[in-house]
């Protein structure tokens, strides 16, 4: 009998209180609903000052799939995320934010797309709940970046996505304490 394919999620975390234990909550459920997988929920706590911290390890305790990192320090929203996707073993890691600002129920789309042949499904945002202001500053940054930049870019493109592990893998080839996905190329 084969083994069931691991699929890591990796969600950083930062004063999350009122938002990690419905999003465990939603991820089990959508997990459930596909039996075919087996998964692991990794954690990565960039020093929350709330009661995150307490609600993570009460998580852990009760579920033998959820691991925590507990940064002694916030490391922030590169170089955070990045090392807990680099300590995920998944076939495949889908890396999402624990603010609901990365939708949980793409994951199954994720999947879909992963098995289909795609070493990276990115979530990219068409819209957002912002402001008008922060809209435009955010539209402003991307074609900045991308006129002074000579690979393309994905505009909206914060990290939420699926990558396989041979992605993961290259990555942790890099070895960059500052990562930046901005460009990929077929592998």
């Amino acid at each position: 009998m084969s083994r069931k394919k691991l699929v890591s999620i990796v969600t950083p975390c930062y004063n999350e209180e009122d938002n990690v234990e419905e999003l465990h909550t939603q991820i089990t459920q959508i997990m459930w609903e596909l039996p075919e997988y087996d998964y692991e929920l990794i954690y990565i706590d960039n020093a929350s000052t709330d009661g995150t911290i307490m609600i993570l390890r009460r998580l852990a305790a009760a579920d033998k799939r959820v691991k925590v990192i507990l940064n002694a320090r916030n490391f922030g929203h590169i170089r955070s995320p990045h090392y807990g996707l680099l300590q995920a073993r998944g076939d495949a890691v889908i890396l999402m934010a624990s603010d609901f600002q990365d939708p949980p129920h793409l994951i199954k789309e994720f999947i879909k797309k992963w098995e289909g042949g795609y070493k990276i499904v990115m979530g990219v945002k068409s819209r957002s709940k912002e402001t008008w202001f922060l809209y435009a500053l955010r539209s402003l940054y991307y074609r900045i970046l991308a006129r002074l930049s000579d690979i393309r870019l994905v505009s909206n493109f914060t990290g939420f996505g699926l990558y396989d592990q041979h992605v993961v893998e290259v990555l942790r080839k890099l070895d960059d304490p500052y990562p930046t996905y901005v460009a990929w190329s077929p592998i």
